[in-house]
Order: structure tokens, then C-alpha cells, then sequence
């Protein structure tokens, strides 16, 4: 008779999980804390962008929704090679040497891809964030090269679509209180009184990033100050009973993805708004001005790189500064490359025709300490060097203390605008120590029978930051991994 699986949460780590399972042979089903309008976890929040490995654009045509988009044909598309996913993992392992889970990341990341396409997942070149028109051409940048359709809640509907096709079953308002284990297995879980055996159980029910007590007891820091980026259901439930069963943590527990959000968006980004919208709560054009604390000064090299290698740090660091906020500037140069979310109904921003005017209206900030370091940024700003948001352009600040390395444009054309900023929190870094097969190890490196972890329940694929787009990819790789390990054990 064929196994049956239980898997915790119905995100992007579950729903490949459980198509894994099926595919594999398992009978498969899925318990939702969350009603159906909230499920699919931190997926629906995304913008559906996925990260891996490929040679060239022969390696990204069978995953498109429109092979046969004319724009494809003037598009540059070049590669991302499994050399350059491991340095850029590498550059925010803070002098660490890759770990094991981001060895089996990087080699299984278009395999994965491949794999979803192949369920009818489908993807989109992700033209308005992740290129630039360049000589007639649409030039991409950052390696960060496709997403799902209608993104993250579109990943979701897809995959949902694929794991019910298959025969997949899914309760939602059902969360899950505890494991059941009997002489060393875990041989279900507990719904409240109710009892639900299984087979095996697949733990993939998020991070503990909802709950600010966990991330205070866990994280320490001034995270428990952090807006919550994503679902309130990920409360770190799961891990808990992990742990009190005797399972092994593993990873950085107080590293997380972060990214800097609107000051003034509530927690879990607006219920109220469709999905969809959440994730415009976001303010991730720094690169393209400069960025103030409240003692009026910069504290980050805005263009270190590109956004996507720094926004995790960045949000970070916005929440270390003085009442955890800072103001993005910009002037109307590059209004045309903000992204969507600067315009968003809901964004708060200030306005004014001259910079000592914008800087009278930075609530929380030492004007005259901010007009200075506004000027003293300006007459740095190097006119030798061509502005190019396509590339490191190199274009800088020579002279100044903490300088901008990239993209360094006067800030000299009205009206100038200001957003303010917190540090957002999206998902935790640290988790469970899992097998080559899925499988949830205990303290002495040996599995726990019929226990297995995805999605960011696995812990050591992350450290101090995190390349855009790795986290829905990481669900993936070991989603597939934990479903396929369940079936066959």
C-alpha cells in the first residue's frame, strides 16, 4: 500500500513537497493553519522571482509561459553560472565556506526549475525589475532572471493547480499542535484532540519571523522591532516541536532575510490589500540616491552592488540606527526608474523644490546635520564617470568617508522626495539540520524516523544575507528533496 504523508503548511517548500510525494507514489496530505484566503504561507507575499544556475538562454526557453514574446528577440539574457551562484552565496557567508545545503542549492537549482516546468509551472522574464533598455536591447543584470506569472500568489496557484491534478488533498484551519511519536518515529500529528496518522510528516510551515517573542528569545538584537514583511502564520510552531523531539538546530539564528519597508506600513503588509499588492510595502531603489538616519547621516554604501546582493543587509542595518528608521532621497532624475511601489497608493513620502526644504520636512531628523551631509554627498559626486544603472558603473564618490561606490548621481533636480524607512523581516535564516534525503537529524547526526523539513524550516542555507530570488528556489530544491525522501524511506 502506498505511504501516507502529512506536510505541514502549503507554501512553496510544501506544495513541492507534496508533488514529490504524489509523483512519487505517496498519498499526500496537506494541513493549513491558515484559512484558504491566507494559505500558501510566505509565497503569496513574494514577487515569484526564483534564482538558479543556467549556461544561457537555451536553458530558460522551455520554463516560459510565451516562448514566442517578440521582445525575447531583442534580449540579452547572458548567464548565471553555478560558479557565480556560489560566489555570490559566498559573499554573504561572512568568510564562511559553503555549506552542504548550499552546495545541494546551487547544484539542484535548474534541475528544480526544470522540474516545475514540467508540472506546468510556468515563468516570465522579469523585464521591469530586472533589466534595463540599452541600445535598443533589454539588458539583464544580477542573475535574477525569471519569475512566475502574477508572481508570488501566481507561484502558489500553479502549484496548488499541480498538487491537486495529481490527487494531493489539502485542509486548511487545521494547524498543527503537535508530533505523535511512538518508540522513536513519528508516526503523525496532533490537530487540537484530533489525531492524524502518518507514515512520515514533512515539516514545512515556515521560519519563526511572525512571532516577536521567537525572534526576541531566538534572534536577540532589535528584531522584535522588525515590521513582519510576510504571512502571521509563520510563528516558528513547527520548529518548536521539532526541537522539543530532540531535533538539531542549524544555521545563523539571528541571521534573517530583511529588506527596507515603508515606516508606516503595518505589520504583515496589509491584510486588507490583495496579495498581490502586499509586497509593495517594499522601498528598494536606495542604489538609485542616498539614505539618512536620524543624526542626518548615511550609514550604508548605497551602491555597494546591485539591489539584489544588498537589500537583506540594508534592511538590517536600517533597523540598527537611532528609532529604528531612516528617509530614502532621490531627486526627479530618476523618477523613472523607481519601482512601482515608490508610486503605490499607500507610499508615504515628503516633497519639496529644494533640498533645505526636504529636509525641514524629515520628521525625526537633525535638519541641519542632514542639509550638510546632503551637500558634502553632491560635491563629491564624480562627473567623469557615466551614470549606467546596467552595470557597476563605477560611478562615485571620491573623498568622502563612507562613499557610494556605484550610481552616485547629484541630487540636483526638483522636486526632490523623501520615503521613510524601517527594516522589514521576511523569513529567518536559522532552522533544522536536515539529511541528504530530507530527513530531520537529532543531535547525534542520526535521522528521526518519519520526520523530514523544507522551505525555510532548513537551516545552513543562509548566513548574513541572501541573493534575491534564493529563497523560493531553496523551497523548491528541498521541498522536492523532503517529498521524494518521505515516498521512498
Amino acid at each position: 500500500m502506498s505511504k501516507q504523508i502529512i506536510i505541514v503548511g502549503s507554501g512553496n517548500a510544501a506544495m513541492c513537497a507534496g508533488i514529490a510525494a504524489l509523483e512519487a507514489g505517496a498519498r499526500v496530505l496537506m494541513l493549513e493553519k491558515a484559512d484558504q484566503e491566507l494559505a500558501g504561507g510566505n509565497t503569496k507575499y513574494t514577487a515569484g522571482a526564483m534564482r538558479f544556475a543556467y549556461d544561457n538562454a537555451d536553458d530558460l526557453m522551455p520554463l516560459l509561459k510565451d516562448p514566442d514574446d517578440p521582445r525575447l528577440a531583442v534580449t540579452d539574457f547572458g548567464g548565471y553560472t553555478k560558479a557565480k551562484f556560489a560566489e555570490d552565496l559566498l559573499g554573504f557567508n561572512g568568510g564562511r565556506p559553503l555549506s552542504a545545503e548550499q552546495e545541494r542549492l546551487i547544484g539542484d537549482s535548474l534541475p528544480a526549475m526544470q522540474w516545475l516546468g514540467g508540472h506546468g509551472v510556468k515563468f516570465e522574464p522579469i523585464y521591469s525589475r530586472q533589466s534595463f533598455e540599452k541600445d535598443g536591447r533589454h539588458v539583464f543584470w544580477g542573475g535574477l532572471t525569471l519569475a512566475a506569472e502574477n508572481e508570488g500568489v501566481g507561484l502558489f496557484d500553479m502549484e496548488l493547480a499541480a498538487f491537486e491534478r495529481m490527487g494531493g488533498v489539502i485542509r486548511y484551519d487545521s494547524a498543527v499542535t503537535g508530533l505523535v511519536m511512538d518508540g522513536g518515529r513519528v508516526t503523525g500529528v496532533k490537530v487540537g484532540d484530533e489525531t492524524v496518522e502518518a507514515d512520515a510528516v514533512i515539516l514545512a510551515c515556515g521560519g519563526f519571523e511572525a512571532s516577536s517573542e521567537r525572534r526576541h528569545d531566538w534572534m536577540g538584537g532589535h528584531w522584535d522591532k522588525a515590521k513582519v514583511r510576510g504571512t502571521p502564520m509563520n510563528t516558528g510552531d513547527g520548529m518548536a516541536m521539532a526541537l522539543a523531539n530532540g531535533a538539531q538546530q542549524n544555521g545563523l539564528m539571528d541571521g534573517c532575510h530583511a529588506t527596507p519597508m515603508d515606516l508606516h506600513m503595518p505589520d504583515y503588509a496589509n491584510l486588507d490589500l490583495p496579495a498581490s499588492e502586499r509586497k509593495n510595502y517594499r522601498k528598494i531603489c536606495y542604489f538609485l540616491g542616498v539614505m539618512l538616519n536620524a543624526n542626518g547621516d548615511r550609514f550604508v554604501d548605497e551602491g555597494e552592488n546591485f539591489r539584489n546582493y544588498t537589500y537583506a543587509q540594508f534592511g538590517k542595518a536600517v533597523l540598527e540606527q537611532p528609532g529604528h528608521f531612516a528617509w530614502q532621497i532621490f531627486d526627479a532624475k530618476v523618477d523613472d526608474l523607481l519601482y512601482a511601489e515608490y508610486s503605490f497608493h499607500d507610499a508615504h513620502f515628503v516633497e519639496a523644490e529644494t533640498l533645505d526644504a526636504l529636509c525641514e520636512k524629515l520628521e525625526g531628523v537633525d535638519k541641519a546635520a542632514a542639509g550638510a551631509t546632503l551637500a558634502a554627498y553632491n560635491a563629491a559626486v564624480n562627473d567623469d564617470v557615466a551614470f549606467d544603472p546596467t552595470s557597476l558603473d563605477g560611478k562615485n564618490t571620491p573623498g568622502l568617508d563612507l562613499p557610494k561606490s556605484n550610481w552616485a548621481q547629484r541630487l540636483d533636480t526638483p522636486p526632490f522626495k523623501a520615503y521613510p524607512v524601517t527594516g522589514g523581516i521576511t523569513f529567518t535564516y536559522g532552522g533544522l539540520k536536515v539529511s541528504d534525503t530530507g530527513a530531520v537529524l537529532a543531535q547525534d547526526d542520526t535521522p528521526i524516523a518519519g520526520l523530514y523539513a523544507a522551505g525555510e524550516m532548513v537551516g545552513g542555507v543562509f548566513f548574513e544575507g541572501y541573493p534575491g530570488g534564493s529563497g523560493l528556489t531553496s523551497g523548491a530544491v528541498f521541498g522536492r528533496l523532503a517529498g521524494q525522501g518521505a515516498a521512498l524511506a
